[in-house]
């Protein structure tokens, strides 16, 4: 089995491969770039290892939510790829990406990104029986929202700690903030998740995945 999977909805490109058991990650701080180098990088990595996107079995992609932008360059791109031969889409959401970057088993998990206007996505997590199970609805919240929400004992990581950090650890009773080497996606568990969701026949055709936007549509497109 080969997969190939990108996110791209926070300002690095996570990318990577699965090919017949082995796993490959290629990461990228791509800025305002990435329109210009998602493409070529993914045609380079996947010549490193010897394959063609006709060689592909599965294409999995970070849904968000996210920079707006990034997201449809991602999903386009990963739609265009899979239309070509009618390969299936895996479809998941940055935070459940983000959320097994921490390293423990036995505390709640909470996912936060930086949603500019002072507000921040989020979601929670904790393992049961081994595994991590979403355990709140993916979210737009304010500060003083999240805080409520998760009052205590939580572990917390992604890049609104960069604005919120201190405040999270003051209010929220023992809580515990990820340094920055936790805050971005990592290729290998987009692909670990991908694996289980196509173990679980958990895949969409090109024409019905879709990325998670959780702003009101109003805040998504400006008109004149």
């Amino acid at each position: 089995m080969k997969i190939l999977g990108i996110d791209t909805t926070t300002g690095r490109l996570c990318l990577g491969l699965y090919v017949d058991g082995k796993f490959y990650e290629y990461s990228l701080q791509t800025g305002r770039s990435l329109s210009t180098l998602l493409v070529p990088a993914i045609g380079r990595v996947t010549g490193a290892v010897g394959l063609k996107i006709a060689d592909i079995d599965y294409f999995a992609c970070g849904l968000g939510p996210g920079s707006f932008t990034g997201m449809r360059i991602g999903l386009a791109t990963i739609k265009g790829l899979s239309v070509v031969k009618n390969k299936p889409v895996i479809g998941i959401s940055t935070l459940d990406i983000l959320a097994m970057n921490a390293p423990v088993t036995d505390r709640l998990i909470v996912t936060t990104l930086d949603a500019r206007r002072s507000l921040i996505y989020c979601s929670s997590y904790k393992y049961e029986q081994g595994s991590l199970k979403r355990k709140s609805a993916y979210s737009l919240l304010s500060l003083d929202e999240l805080i409520k929400k998760f009052p205590r004992k939580a572990v917390i990581l992604g890049d609104a700690a960069a604005l919120y950090g201190g405040a999270l650890l003051t209010r929220i009773k023992n809580a515990t903030v990820l340094d920055k080497d936790y805050w971005s996606p990592q290729a290998y568990n987009l692909m670990f998740l991908a694996l289980a969701k196509i173990k679980a026949k958990q895949f969409s055709s090109v024409l019905t995945v879709k990325p998670i936007y959780l702003y009101p549509k109003e805040c998504q497109i400006k008109t004149r």
